[in-house]
This record gives structure tokens, C-alpha cells and sequence, in this order.
């Protein structure tokens, strides 16, 4: 849900922290998952309104599979005015355009009868003018609803802002909604929340929670909502009550946080919010800079001072941020060298929907409207003609800007049907980037350590479980390069990928690396 200008003025605020020896290295917990990241209404249209759907994800299950996933993370559900659904109408309430709760839980069940996991976003901290809470509460202090939404005034005619001062927002297809900010301070809100987040639980009670959900996605999760001092110590208030009452529900539940300052690394969250992963904003930020030092920098203070019982995700694109090849202009040497360090660096790594098939598109600047990020949102690219069964079209259908952008063109090389059969596909580089990391637990399960080298354009690093290794090393120019990396460990190593084959002197490994590359040993 973020704004355009807040997108814009992260990336231009990329800081870079120092080395983090003074943390202690701890050892991140064993997890094998590969999260395929969906925004579900431009994936696969199973029913011809253009709209991508449940069904659809459904029916390309096995492509997931096929990719190497094991779980899906989908945009909100729930039902709302607004396209990509954050503020919502109606909590309970499942958009029609995606389907039906039937259509829900079965694509829920056929996950866990694959054996992936299933995780759902969730923003309850804002709702629409159409919400009962609103329409119920407005103008009418003695509603039951009257404590549900934070008002401006006593007689509760002002419902207030959200973030920024926002009172409402254009959508991409000139509707207009306004919206304001839940009351978190209320124990009927927090009771809510619990038999909300619970029902998606275990949504027949039976406790098998074959049908619920395996974790959930916060969304603009702070401590102090907003930074208004209407709601602070919320970790206290609400998020620990609500999150420690839903492990008594499944103690298994995984919570991961979208912290709301994305150059945080987290730390908050981890100690004292309750939740178990967030997001590594600072290791994407160093990952598209295809800086050494930013990366160095915040891979060492990233995972080392992330609790051992913690986790970051690690990922390079998302529905808030433009995508990785626009910021590449597609080459897919640096396509591949995005993969790898998304892949192979440990954490838990996420993959957006067509970040595999290098789908481009930049944050538009439409002005004062939810259609700006329009551009990072567009339907999944099936076919090599962009024209097909399932492909989701909808922002082609109406509003003033379903003409002003097109990221996808015929026979541009970037469609599954184009790459699924080329070897030398960023498609097939993916599938074999995902096979190695499932066929090496120790970068999950692995101490993680920055390998010093003499090369100023080479970043290396490891993962470590007593002799147990493994190694990358990455050539970030376009020039052919040579470089001494320092490991310490002496077990003999075998190629992984790349065809380069390090001569072993003292504790470094010489290694000779082409343009752009990547190599991976492991003993």
C-alpha cells in the first residue's frame, strides 16, 4: 500500500551501516521454504473476466511446483473499492473477483496436499467509508461501533486521517473512497482481530488446520501507528496479545512483518514485536545497487544480528517497489547475478510473481491516485504473444490509465513460453538456482560470513556448519576479473555452478571470473 513518493524517497535513501563485529554470530533456524510472492489479481484468470482469481492459481499449482516454490503469499483477500485490496470494505468478506470462500479453501487444501504452506497478507489498521464500522459509527457516538475507528471529534463526525494525512484516495478507476484508521487501543478491535486471524486459522475448528492458513504477512506493522502518538507501545497493546493468543491456536503460525521503515533492519520487530521474520529491505537495496560495500555492509549486519530464532525474508522485488529488471534494463547477465544473491545468500528467500521470467515495469507518477504502482502489478506473461487463456487484463478494462502504460510486448523474449524450453533462460536459471538451494541445507541451516577478497568488484561470502561449506563469489563488473578469497576452512571443494574451479594457496582461493558472473563451490 505504500506511496509512490515514499518508494521513491527510500531508494534515494540508501544508507549503508558498518561491519557488524560486534554482534554475535548466531545461527539461523533450519528452513527450507522458497516463497513465490503473488499479486493474485494479475496472475491467471480461470474464468474469462480478466480478473487473476483463486481458481487460477489453483490450476497453475503444478507450474509453482515446477519452478521449485513452496509457498505462496498472496495480497489481501479481503473484500474492498480498491484494486489491490488493502482497504477494506469488509474483513470477512473474500473479493468476489477472486472467487468464492469454496474456491479458497480449496486452493488452500490442494497447498498442503503438495506439501507447500500458504501465507495471507493482512492490514486491519484502516478501513473504507463502506465498512459498517464507518457507516454504523458516523455522526453516532452511541453505535456499538463507536470505539472501532479513531475520530477527530466528540460527536465523531471526522473520522481521522491515515498515513500521511490521508483522508481518502482516488482509485485507478476514478472512484473515490475515503478512509481511516482502525482504533487499536480498543479491546473490542483487538478482540475482533483475534477471531478474525483465527478463523483463517482453522476456519472449521477442527484443529487439523489443513484448510487454514500457515502464516500471515503484516502489512505497515509499527509500534506507533502512523508516528502519531494516538496508539504507541501497539507491540505491548496489541500485537503480542493478538499474535501469542493465535499460537495458542497453532503454535506453528509464522508472522512476518513488513516493518514500516524499510532501511530498519527489523531488529524491533524481532525482540519485541512477537513476530517471527521480516523483511530484508537493506540486503534488496544492496542487491540492485550491485555494490561490494553494500552488500558486505548489510549482509554482515543483517544476518548476524538477526536473532538465532529469527528470520529475514530475502528478496529483491515486491508490489511496492519498481521491478528489478527495469532497474537492469533487462540484461540478464544482472537478472541472473539478482537471482543467485536472492536465492543463495540464506534467509528465506521470496520470488514476485514474473520476477523469474524478468517482467519489467516502473512506479508510474499518475498523481494522487492507487494506480501508480500500476506499472509493478501487470498481468503474468504466459504466452510469447502476451494474448491467451488467463491472462489477467483487468487494468485494461477501464479508467483513465489503462492506455498510458504497457510493459509487456509480443515476442520481446520474456513470457514463459518463450523461456520454459531456452536452457540458457533466466526462467531455467531460476530452477537451477532454487535446485541448489534445496540440495544444500547449509545455507539455511549455515553460519553466514562475508569472505574478504583483493578485488574491489567481487563480493564473496559463505555459509558454514562446522567443515561443512559452501561458497559464492560474484563478479559485479562487466569486465573479466581475478581475486584472492580468504576462507579459512581447508576441505576440498567441488564446482556447484559457474565451470571455475578456485586453486586453493594457503587459506584463498584464486578464482578467475567472467564478466557478470556467478560461482558456487561446496565441499
Amino acid at each position: 500500500m505504500k506511496a509512490n513518493a515514499l518508494i521513491s524517497a527510500l531508494l534515494l535513501s540508501i544508507l549503508t551501516i558498518g561491519t557488524a563485529s560486534a554482534f554475535q554470530k548466531k545461527t539461523p533456524v533450519n528452513q527450507e521454504e522458497i516463497i513465490y510472492h503473488i499479486f493474485q489479481r494479475s496472475f491467471y484468470d480461470s474464468n474469462g473476466d480478466l480478473h487473476g482469481d483463486l481458481n487460477g492459481i489453483r490450476q497453475k499449482l503444478d507450474y509453482l511446483q515446477k519452478l521449485g516454490v513452496t509457498a505462496v503469499l498472496l495480497t489481501p483477500l479481503y473484500e474492498s473499492v480498491f484494486y489491490h485490496n488493502y482497504f477494506s470494505s469488509d474483513f470477512k468478506k473474500i473479493d468476489p473477483r477472486y472467487g468464492t470462500l469454496a474456491d479458497y479453501l480449496a486452493l488452500v487444501k490442494d497447498l498442503h496436499r503438495r506439501g507447500m504452506k500458504f501465507y495471507m497478507d493482512m492490514e486491519t489498521q484502516y478501513v473504507t467509508e463502506d465498512h459498517i464500522w464507518w457507516t454504523d459509527g458516523i455522526n453516532n457516538p452511541a453505535s456499538k461501533y463507536s470505539d472501532y475507528i479513531i475520530y477527530d471529534d466528540k460527536e465523531h463526525t471526522k473520522p481521522t486521517s491515515i498515513v500521511f494525512g490521508v483522508n481518502g484516495l482516488l482509485g485507478y478507476d476514478s472512484v473515490y473512497r475515503k478512509i481511516t484508521t482502525v482504533n487499536l487501543n480498543s479491546p473490542k478491535v483487538l478482540d475482533y482481530n483475534y477471531g478474525l486471524f483465527k478463523y483463517w486459522i482453522d476456519p472449521n475448528g477442527d484443529g487439523k488446520f489443513d484448510d487454514g492458513v500457515d502464516g500471515f504477512r503484516l502489512d505497515h506493522m509499527m509500534d506507533d501507528l502512523d508516528g502519531k502518538h494516538l496508539m504507541p507501545h501497539l507491540f505491548d497493546t496489541f500485537w503480542n496479545p493478538l499474535i501469542n493468543k493465535l499460537r495458542v491456536v497453532n503454535p506453528t503460525i509464522k508472522i512476518i512483518a513488513e516493518q514500516a521503515q524499510w532501511l530498519s533492519l527489523g531488529l524491533d520487530y524481532l525482540d519485541h514485536g512477537g513476530v517471527d521474520r521480516v523483511f530484508a529491505f537493506r540486503l534488496a537495496y544492496s542487491i540492485r545497487a550491485f555494490s561490494k560495500k553494500m552488500l558486505t555492509d548489510n549482509a554482515d549486519s543483517t544476518f548476524l544480528a538477526t536473532p538465532a530464532n529469527k528470520q529475514q525474508i530475502v528478496f529483491i522485488e515486491n508490489h511496492d517497489t519498481p521491478r528489478f529488471s527495469f532497474g537492469v534494463n533487462g540484461d540478464v547477465d544482472k537478472l541472473k547475478i539478482g537471482a543467485a544473491l536472492n536465492l543463495l545468500l540464506g534467509g528465506v528467500p521470496s520470488i514476485y510473481y514474473g520476477q523469474e521470467l524478468g517482467m519489467t515495469g516502473n512506479s508510474a507518477t499518475f498523481g494522487p491516485t492507487d494506480a501508480n504502482e500500476l506499472p509493478d502489478r501487470e498481468a503474468f506473461e504466459w504466452y510469447k504473444t502476451d494474448q491467451g487463456k488467463g491472462m489477467a487484463y483487468w487494468y485494461k478494462q477501464k479508467g483513465p490509465h489503462k492506455d498510458t502504460f504497457n510493459s509487456d510486448r509480443p515476442n520481446d523474449g520474456v513470457s514463459l513460453e518463450e523461456e520454459q524450453n531456452d536452457q540458457n533462460s533466466l526462467w531455467n536459471f531460476y530452477r537451477h538456482m532454487i535446485a541448489i538451494r534445496k540440495a544444500n541445507p547449509v545455507i539455511s541451516t549455515g553460519t553466514y560470513k562475508t569472505l574478504a577478497n583483493d578485488n574491489e568488484h567481487v563480493f564473496s561470502f559463505m555459509r558454514y556448519d562446522g567443515n561443512k561449506q559452501f561458497i559464492v563469489a560474484v563478479n559485479l563488473s562487466d569486465k573479466p576479473v581475478t581475486a584472492n578469497i580468504i576462507r579459512g576452512l581447508g576441505n576440498k571443494l567441488k564446482i556447484v555452478y559457474g565451470n571455475v574451479m578456485p586453486v586453493t594457496n594457503g587459506s584463498s582461493l584464486a578464482v578467475s571470473l567472467p564478466a557478470w558472473s556467478v560461482a558456487v563451490w561446496a565441499d
